[in-house]
């Protein structure tokens, strides 16, 4: 994807050993999937300076996925789905590392028509409540990246939360101001990243669409879409996402990326 300059590409084929065949020796001693060093020798042609390693890793592929993640690392899958009757577009082991990585994870999903490459703008959700700085640095990067232009969406209705107030409905000036506040809000928001990413073109916006529908919509011509996924409170034993998290990737046209933060 290019968004990882410097970085080598660890391929990873995860599963049961005895479920993949025919299976040749990758060069250096180990037996993998004809299919997987296509793969890897296709990149190596595309991208030459690019350092790739492949590797068979036992056992369940989420799980293998996101112990191969860490903290620091990228990951990328893809994903066809389940399709029928389920509505499934994105498959269970995608959604599962997505649900328990560690780090940024990429969903790249089979028939998404959105930009290809690098071209279109970057789309980032916003919460209503101070952005993470993890999913903005992460926005900002990737925008700086492609030479794209970042696209900020808030869902936002007021009022609401501790807005709602019987002066706030009673009163349309009250209503008003906390309308006219919103925008100031906001870049305040961005204002660091703006300044640490001096040459990305911003476009802040506020819907009041729903926050998973707006992002879909977003996403079409993207080349990414950066939603976060909040990680404090979640039981360990089970950290699933929450609703956007959860929507984006079905139904983006662009790949989309789940960045954890607290």
């Amino acid at each position: 994807m290019g968004r990882s300059a410097g970085r080598p590409l660890r391929m990873i084929h995860a599963g049961a050993a005895e479920a993949f065949a025919p299976r040749e020796p990758d060069g250096g001693g180990e037996s993998l999937p004809q299919p997987v060093l296509a793969m890897r020798d296709h990149i190596a042609r595309v991208l030459p300076g690019l350092e790739i390693t492949c590797r068979h890793v036992p056992g369940n592929p989420a799980y293998a996925l996101v112990a191969a993640g860490g903290r620091d690392s990228l990951l990328v899958v893809g994903s066809r789905g389940s399709g029928g009757l389920t509505g499934l577009l994105v498959g269970s082991i995608a959604l599962r590392t997505v649900a328990r990585a560690h780090c940024p994870v990429v969903v790249v999903r089979a028939g998404a028509d959105g930009a290809a490459g690098d071209s279109g703008d970057v789309v980032v959700g916003l919460d209503s409540a101070p952005p993470s700085g993890e999913v903005l640095a992460f926005a900002f990067e990737q925008a700086a990246a492609r030479a794209a232009t970042l696209r900020a969406l808030e869902n936002r209705t007021l009022p609401a939360g501790p807005y709602l107030t019987e002066a706030s409905v009673g009163q349309p000036e009250i209503r008003d101001s906390l309308a006219a506040a919103e925008p100031v809000r906001r870049q305040d928001a961005l204002a660091p990243w703006r300044e640490k990413f001096p040459q990305v073109r911003v476009e802040a916006e506020v819907t009041a669409w729903p926050a998973g529908r707006a992002l879909v919509e977003a996403s079409r011509g993207a080349s990414l879409t950066v939603v976060g996924r909040r990680t404090s409170g979640l039981h360990p034993a089970a950290p699933w996402s929450g609703g956007v998290t959860h929507t984006v990737p079905h139904h983006a046209h662009c790949p989309v990326a789940v960045v954890p933060h607290d």
